[in-house]
């Protein structure tokens, strides 16, 4: 399948949306005994639906902020024979492998990312997705998040306070003309974390503080001086040229105290996530790994790519 870039403009899915009050993350991988003739025709059906329940969502509910964005896996692109060249930084995840803590790598052909301040619409759009995937393929990871206060993760910490905003947001978020063929496009990619909230809360607030490189009740970075080389905000920022827009949300199950944050990021470069991920697995330097993953474990790990809306219609057929 060959594409024209320069034959449409290319428009972003809705990548750089903030995040709003409930989000539902799906992920579907493809039953192999479905057929590729099903499959492909489920495919083209479910980019449809998407465009169209963005749409739909903007003229019932204007001012509902609601959105779904889809992103497509490596393993899924080349089943579904989607164009060649890939993106240039479209592969299978690996392992990101340090001396305690590991980045695992999850299967994950479809993705979508539904955000709504509405519930109802956000499980709306779910079940409309489900109900057209369910026949060929599986749903192997479904997290319902929340907006915890004012941007908290569960942890207690004001999560995304490095996240870009303005123009930046476009400029770390969607590619440009450094693969022309994929302009507008997203690398998208995801984790689901899971919190030992026992463990954390036996932490007195100094020596959270430290683990995060932040003030908990106000937000603040601790100076240079007083952060610690192993805290989070030390080793997952790896400059300001290399930015990721973030979307991440709180999830769990309060009776199980399966607690979690559902890390979510947009980026131009996959290359800048995987420099973040070494830096907090194996450390920078070597062994001088992100201290949160002492209370934190990454359960997923999946790429994909979030295509344009020209390219997602193409695909819809």
């Amino acid at each position: 399948m060959a594409i024209n870039p320069f034959s449409k403009p290319h428009s972003a899915q809705n990548v750089t949306d903030y995040p709003n009050n409930n989000t539902y993350f799906l992920v579907w991988n493809f039953r192999e005994e479905a057929g590729p003739v099903t499959i492909k025709s489920v495919f083209q059906g479910i980019c449809a639906l998407v465009i169209n329940l963005n749409n739909s969502a903007l003229n019932r509910f204007p001012d509902s902020k609601a959105s779904c964005v889809m992103g497509i896996g490596y393993d899924a692109w080349l089943q579904l024979d989607l164009p060649r060249p890939l993106p240039k930084e479209l592969k299978r995840f690996e392992p990101v492998t340090g001396s305690k803590h590991s980045a695992v790598s999850t299967k994950g052909d479809l993705h979508f990312h539904i955000r709504a301040d509405n519930k109802s619409l956000a499980y709306d759009m779910a079940a409309a997705i489900s109900e057209l995937m369910s026949p060929v393929a599986d749903g192997v990871v479904e997290v319902q998040g929340f907006r915890y206060w004012d941007s908290r993760s569960v942890l207690g910490f004001v999560d995304g306070t490095e996240n870009p905003h303005g123009a930046d947001r476009d400029r770390f978020a969607i590619i440009g003309g450094e693969d022309p063929s994929y302009q507008g496009g997203s690398y998208l990619f995801v984790q689901q974390y899971i919190h030992n909230l026992r463990a954390w809360k036996s932490l007195p607030v100094e020596e959270q503080e430290k683990v995060i490189g932040r003030s908990k009740e106000q937000d603040i970075e601790m100076s240079d001086e007083l952060k610690p080389k192993n805290a989070h905000i030390a080793l997952a920022n790896v400059g300001d040229d290399f930015k990721v827009v973030r979307d991440n949300m709180p999830f769990g199950n309060v009776a199980t105290n399966e607690m979690g944050t559902y890390f979510i990021c947009y980026a131009s470069t996959f290359s800048t996530v995987e420099k973040m991920l070494n830096n907090m697995f194996i450390g920078n330097p070597e062994g001088n790994y992100d201290r949160i993953l002492d209370f934190s474990t990454a359960k997923t790990g999946s790429l994909f790519f979030a295509p344009s809306l020209e390219l997602l219609d193409e695909f819809g057929g």
